[in-house]
Order: structure tokens, then sequence, then C-alpha cells
């Protein structure tokens, strides 16, 4: 058979795997189910493509008796008489519907049209007659497969029949390695730069693939086979935005309302440490700290920090609470080859979605893994299934991860983040929800006066600036007190410490202002007394959430 000697001669061993594993599924279901019951649903896209070759390949296979010799079925003459269910739909490409037709002829397909929606099409076909099985070329990544197996039982409300799924596990480049060494055909609309292709209202070219010409006033594309990302398959599909994400969603306003909303606006992240080592004290987390001042240096409130457990359902239980409760979440630890590394199952676990292979991330670990990763899969390549997106950078051997709004850092010290942070702010996929917003400046001021001093001032205080946040602490016991103003407004800043109502028997006072982009200067402020200079130790600039 032309399809099976194809893969067996290539040197692909990836293709020959997922080939081989795909005609396992394919030989059981045929050996599970009457024949005369089993279905294909064709749709001429290059899942379906794919699907229908490696069925004729798998029913020769199970029905010839090979060749010892060669391995491969002698009688190759015969036709593929699995019934084979077509929805035409008036939104349809022209190109999709040509195609569907020619392949049924080429191939002799007893296609059954049907010009229904697909529940609706599915009932009236298991009416008319009996199928217990359908084929679909559903894959990893698509909408619609979020818990689905190889054999997975129709949903609830739908008509019953089991839907197997040979390809499930197959990425776009192993689509594309199948369809270009098998020597197939396929729609021409790949050829024009599609990648996914639905219907004519909500399909366009991919412009990741789109030639650039200044001479030429019609664009042109490359071929979809070069795409060079394959999680970017649907990129020319119509997308709706993560809420936050675009800017519709409600801002977080940490000032009043006659004050500038760009200087007031927040959005809020949470950030999660994942370890054992941390909570033993073994190792003093140092990313965390540096994480919220590289938050609070772009505008964001971080509302919460956690440190949990190397255990799924510890990390699963957080994520779940902040990723509803914060525009972002940031967590880092727990992520690589070993036993207490389940991060990435923990986060699966919240979203309610399955771990999947992901060839893209694999192909990344094995450059930079080289000997060292054996066997056909790579466990850490395994990522919640359908929600995960790779945010590339030329600085960055292996892409970061991101999971609708949870972001995963593997940096385990602080160089590591400097590096990873940097990638991330100037990633094209993630600037959108990364949004740049008012930098938080602050004024540390301290005081030898007592706590029961400067209480009640400062709750008076905090009443009549509530857009500041206005903290205190010790670095000792018995050294002095600080006190910190942090808000994004300067003039706020500089409002509320002149109004700070303390005892008048002190000396002048001198502070200090954090600023985003100036280095620090100490000054006078009028008519506030018993306070000195707050000097920083490591002379940075600090942003804190008091």
């Amino acid at each position: 058979m032309e399809i099976d000697r194809a893969i067996r001669e290539s040197d692909d061993k990836r293709l020959k795997t997922k080939y081989n594993n795909a005609i396992y599924v394919i030989q059981r279901a045929l050996a599970l189910y009457k024949f005369e019951e089993v279905a294909f649903s064709f749709n001429g896209g290059k899942d379906s493509t794919v699907l229908l070759h490696l069925l004729r390949a798998g029913y020769f296979l199970h029905k010839e008796k090979p060749d010892h010799s060669s391995g491969i079925p002698t009688n190759c003459d015969l036709k593929f008489p699995l019934r084979t269910i077509y929805f035409e739909t008036p939104s349809a490409f022209p190109e999709i519907n040509s195609f569907t037709y020619k392949t049924a002829e080429t191939y002799g397909l007893q296609i059954e049209i049907i010009r229904l929606d697909f529940k609706s099409g599915l009932e009236a076909l298991l009416m008319e007659k009996p199928t217990t099985a359908i084929f679909l070329g559903t894959r990893i990544g698509d909408p619609n497969a979020v818990g689905q197996e190889q054999f997975s039982p129709s949903s609830p409300g739908w008509p019953p029949f089991m839907r197997v799924n040979p390809i499930l596990d197959w990425s776009y480049r192993d689509v594309w390695a199948f369809l270009l060494t098998s020597k197939v055909p396929y729609c021409s609309l790949y050829d024009q730069g599609y990648t996914s292709i639905g219907s004519i209202y909500d399909t366009v070219p991919n412009a990741l693939l789109c030639i650039s010409d200044s001479s030429c006033s019609k664009e042109n594309f490359r071929p979809a086979y070069l795409l060079p990302d394959g999680r970017l398959e649907r990129a020319g599909r119509a997308k709706k935005c993560y809420p936050s994400a675009c800017g519709d969603g409600p801002v977080l306003s940490n000032g009043l309302n006659n004050v500038d909303s760009h200087q007031t606006s927040t959005l809020t992240a949470s950030v999660i440490a994942v370890g054992d080592e941390i909570l033993f004290g073994t190792v003093e987390d140092q990313v965390g700290p540096s994480l919220c001042r590289k938050l609070h240096s772009i505008g964001w409130a971080v509302s919460h920090t956690a440190v949990v457990r190397n255990d799924i359902d510890s990390v699963a239980e957080e994520v779940e609470r902040q990723k509803s409760a914060t525009d972002m979440v940031f967590i880092f630890g727990g992520f690589g080859p070993l036993h207490s590394d389940v991060t990435m199952a923990g986060i699966a676990k919240s979203f309610g979605v399955r771990m999947a292979p992901d060839e893209e991330f694999e192909e990344y670990l094995r450059h930079l893994t080289g000997d060292q990763c054996t066997g056909d899969r790579n466990e850490m390549a395994q990522l919640p299934e359908g929600i995960t997106e790779l945010l590339h950078h030329e600085m960055l051997p292996v892409p970061l991860i991101k999971c609708q709004n949870v972001i995963i850092l593997s940096a385990t010290n602080v160089t590591e983040l400097e590096v990873q942070w940097d990638c991330l702010v100037e990633s094209k996929n993630c600037s959108s929800q990364l949004r740049l917003m008012a930098p938080f400046v602050s004024k540390h001021l301290s005081t030898t006066l007592s706590d029961v001093k400067t209480a009640r001032c400062l709750s008076q205080l905090c009443l009549e600036f509530p857009d500041i946040r206005i903290g205190c602490y010790r670095k000792s016991r018995m050294g002095p007190q600080i006190v910190s103003f942090v808000g994004k407004d300067h003039a706020r800043i500089e409002l509320a410490v002149q109004a700070l109502p303390l005892p008048t028997n002190s000396g002048p006072l001198k502070s200090k202002l954090d600023n985003p982009t100036t280095a620090h200067s100490n000054h006078n402020v009028l008519g506030t007394r018993g306070f000195a200079p707050c000097p920083d130790s490591d002379g940075k600039r600090r942003f804190l959430n008091l």
C-alpha cells in the first residue's frame, strides 16, 4: 500500500511512531465494531485528509495478509468501502467543497452528504443507519478536544456513539510531515497561506505567512507547511480576547475621581512560588521579592504572594483561587523532570484540562538537552491541553509558557529572572496582557517617635489620602520606624507627606523619594517634624506594596 510504504521508507522516526500508533487505534476500532456500523467524518481539511489516508492504510493492513518479505499487503486494488459523511454548509469555502467531491471520486468513497448542523445531522444519520463508532480528525489543541481520549463516548445530550480519534496526539508539524511524505493531494487553500480553515466568515490567510513585497499591491502568502510555530495555526481564525488582556475588563483604581486615571489605574498580579525547600527554610526565596519589584516598576499591584508545596493539589488550589482574583498569575518553581516538579500538572488541574504532549516545546527541549533526552516522548513536553501558549524570544533557549492568564517562569535565581522578565516584557504574544502602566513611586521617612505617637496621625492621613498606600516597618526592634508612601502620583505623595500631622517639637524633616526614572534625592519638606532621611542600604529604588 503506497501510504504504508512511504512512511516506512521515511527517515522521520517521530512520524513513524505517530503513524504506527494511529494505525493501531484504527485496527483496534475495526476489530471492536461491525464494519457496516462504522463511519468516517470527512470535511476536506488537512486533519481529515490525514485521517482519510490513515484509514485507507489501516483498512488494507487490517484486511490483507502482508507479504512476509516486505511487510506490505500485496493486494492494493481493493476499494475503500468505509462510510464517509460530509456536512456541507453554505458557509464552506468553494475550494473545500470541490476538493471533497474530487477526493471522494478519486478514492471511491461512499460519501453521504448531510446539509444539517453537526448534531442534527448525526441524529438523522443514526436514525437511518445504525452507527456505533465514528472516526474523527480531532487533534489536541482543537477547541472541542479538551477531555477527549482516543476512544471517547459522545457527550451527554448527543446521539450515542463512540468517537474514535486516531490522530488526537498529532501536532501541526506531524500533520504536514505525513501529507508531504505521503505525497497525497490536499486542499489548495493551504498553499495560499490558510493554516486552519473554518467558514468563509471567520477564516483568513495566516498573517505570519505573509510575504512582504512593497512592489506588489496584492498580499502573497507562503504555504501552510512553512508556518514555523504550529501553535499559531489558528491565528487566521477570528478570536476573542481575554477580557483583562484587551483592557475592556475592570481595572482597579487606588485614586480619587479628580486624580489622573492614567496615573492611578492599576492591574493586579499574584505571585506563587512552588517548593518544599522554601517552606522547610532550606533555601531563601529571592525570585519572588524581585518579581514583585519588577511588577511594581511597570505599574502592577501585587495583591497576593504564596508559597505552596510540591503537590499537585496544592498548586491547583492556589492557582484556582488566584487566576480569577487577579489579572495575571506568575508562578515559578516545580518545573522540570523530577518527581517533585508538579507545577504544570497542578495548573492543568486548576483549569480542568489534562496534560498532553506538545511537539514544538519538545523540539526546544531536545535541542537544549541533546542526548540526555531519550525515547519518543519527553515528559517535560507534557503541557496543559488546549490552553497553553509559548512565548518565544531570541534570548531564550526555551520559550516561556502561558496558560490563559497564568505565566510560568523557569527562573531559579535573580539573574535568570532578569533575562526572562526582559523577554516577557518585549514579547509580542504577551504585550497585550502584560500592559505597561504608570509605575509606582515611593517616599520613605524615618522617625524615632514611638508607634503609639505615630499611630493616630497616620490613621488620619490614610483617610485623607486613600489613593496613597501608607505603611510602617522597622528593620530592627530598637531601630527607627520607617514610614513609606507609595502611589503613582508624585504630587499626591508630596501632599500626603506635607499633611503629616505630627508633634511640633522635633527638628526639620529630610526624606527620600524613590523615582523610576531618576536617582534618589534628599530634600527638605516643610511643615513636618520628627522625621529624618531614610537611607537605602542597597542604593536601589524601592517599590513597596504595604
